[in-house]
């Protein structure tokens, strides 16, 4: 969730409003789908109990 709202991502995957050098860089952490959608490349969990 971090991550997709940083590149300007919503809840589904759709664009909200990115910058030219967030679109640039969208194909580092998502893949781009069917109908303008981009999807995660990569799922990262962090089972330290002690980061949060």
């Amino acid at each position: 969730q971090t991550i997709a709202g940083e590149h300007g991502l919503d809840g589904d995957g759709h664009v909200n409003e990115a910058s030219d050098l967030q679109l640039e860089r969208m194909n580092v952490y998502f893949n781009e789908a069917s109908s303008n959608r981009f999807v995660p490349r990569a799922v990262l969990v962090d089972l330290e109990p002690g980061t949060m």
